[in-house]
């Protein structure tokens, strides 16, 4: 019997009273209707036109048409149970230029939206920035200009003044790490620079944001609960050699301690500066302060767990683009990401929910006690349709069974974990991977848009039903 057969088989698992059940999705890749009401053009609706940069050339312009259809999509929520439902709000659709005028249009999307989770009992969370940054902003200089920071700040003022009387949770960015190295030093997401240094300014400038955002949401609410979405890597080294020791510090140093410790401690690093050296200048007097402002809750997105070596010219399979890119490591380049013998998603993502475990415990015991949510969690996989008209996703089903449970043994250790959101509730566009690869819950036809759960979506609505995991997956 495996391992995993063996955790399937575990007798009943209760979640405490309160759990929050959710699935998520994010803006960009659910709405489409890019040019519709006023929305601007973002950096993605640029990266997108670019040969290249998407595998196929495919786009977001439609997407799963979320924006037309999101009152059907609600429905389908409640009809699974969700408690819960993570989204993003487009920020050119509410400031088409980054900054100024509001655009009613815009905003009267989100509100409707949120009057319609509210009334089918679902409970709005509202992430304010994933990735769409409008593209007059990144034509004045994008996240490595400090100035971007402070229009985030207004935008979240204004989404938070309108829909803030209904909407009691709040992230402010998702995945910062993404956002900069990605975008800005490898080139694999929009805007596509391949800039190191203005990466690390692009991740402060993000993390200045959050802080910006946090202050100026408080200044018109106090009870809205507010926290930051990291993605966090359990990070082991290929050996026990100096070398490959060194290789997990750095790249644990970059992808998850510059990022909480700046949120949770007021501080970078001392090592993380020090591999940094070559990008001086970064932080100004009273930066750390605004960036670790009080959160009422850390959202954490995990999918997989990186093993590394500092022996130069391994495989850089754990973290492989879909098109030759640029490294993401700034001042780690070196570094080789080795395969660690685990299953695979189709991203080619090693499977390990220990890592899940590893990471919530590493917090509890090292970082400030704060309510810790899982805000993404999910796999790809190449699902078929069954001659019975399902996707029999066994495998994403025991992929979050396998994730749950480890959530449910953190708690049992005292880890303050009040809620898991599946990524995906719909099966979407994929950033630079195109339409090829699907995290849905729920299978998207995206000639007809017709929207059928999957087995996975079947079984986590028993799952809610339930409060936790009863004997061996459905």
């Amino acid at each position: 019997m495996t391992t995993q057969e063996t955790r399937i088989q575990t007798p009943d698992l209760v979640f405490p009273t309160g759990f929050v059940w959710g699935a998520a999705t994010s803006a960009y890749q659910i709405e489409g209707a890019v040019s519709e009401d006023g929305r601007g053009r973002s950096i993605w609706d640029t990266f997108v036109q670019q040969p290249g940069r998407v595998v196929n050339g495919e786009n977001a312009d439609v997407a799963i048409d979320h924006y037309h259809r999101y009152r059907d999509d609600v429905r389908m929520m409640a009809d699974l149970g969700l408690g819960a439902y993570r989204f993003s709000v487009s920020w050119p659709r509410i400031q088409p230029d980054g900054s100024g005028a509001i655009n009613s249009k815009g905003l009267d999307f989100y509100s409707r939206l949120v009057d319609e989770l509210l009334a089918s009992g679902v409970d709005p969370w509202v992430t304010l920035y994933h990735w769409d940054l409008p593209q007059a902003l990144e034509d004045a200089g994008g996240w490595p200009s400090r100035e971007t920071s402070k229009r985030f700040a207004d935008y979240a003022a204004a989404v938070h003044d309108a829909l803030g009387d209904r909407v009691r949770n709040w992230s402010t960015i998702n995945e910062p790490w993404c956002a900069a190295f990605l975008g800005y030093a490898s080139g694999e997401h929009a805007p596509g620079r391949r800039e190191p240094a203005q990466a690390v300014r692009a991740a402060h400038h993000l993390l200045l944001a959050h802080g910006l955002a946090t202050s100026a949401m408080r200044a018109q609410r106090a009870d809205s609960r507010i926290g930051g979405s990291v993605n966090l890597y359990a990070i082991s080294p290929q050996t026990g050699s100096e070398a490959d020791q060194d290789a997990a510090r750095r790249i644990d140093g970059l992808q998850n301690r510059f990022f909480l410790d700046a949120l949770l401690k007021g501080e970078y690093p001392a090592d993380v500066l020090e591999d940094l050296a070559e990008v001086p200048g970064f932080v100004q007097d009273g930066d750390m302060k605004v960036i670790s402002a009080p959160l009422d809750m850390l959202l954490i997105n995990y999918y997989s767990r990186f093993t590394v070596s500092g022996t130069p010219g391994g495989a850089a399979s754990a973290a492989a683009a879909p098109t030759g890119t640029g490294s993401p490591w700034v001042g780690s380049e070196d570094v080789s990401f080795v395969e660690g013998g685990r299953p695979v998603t189709a991203m080619g993502w090693e499977i390990d929910d220990s890592g899940l475990h590893e990471i919530l415990l590493r917090l509890a015991r090292e970082y400030p006690r704060i309510p810790l949510v899982i805000s993404e969690n999910g796999a790809a996989f190449d699902d078929v349709v069954g001659a019975d008209g399902v996707v029999h996703d066994h495998d994403r089903l025991n992929y979050i069974d396998a994730h749950l449970r480890t959530c449910h043994a953190a708690i049992e250790a005292g880890v303050p974990l009040e809620g898991y959101f599946a990524w995906s509730l719909m099966d979407n566009f994929e950033w630079a991977w195109g339409y090829g690869k699907r995290f849905g819950l729920v299978r998207v036809d995206y000639e007809s848009q017709l929207r059928v759960p999957k087995e996975s979506a079947l079984w986590y609505a028993g799952t809610i039903r339930r409060g936790g995991l009863s004997g061996p997956a459905e």
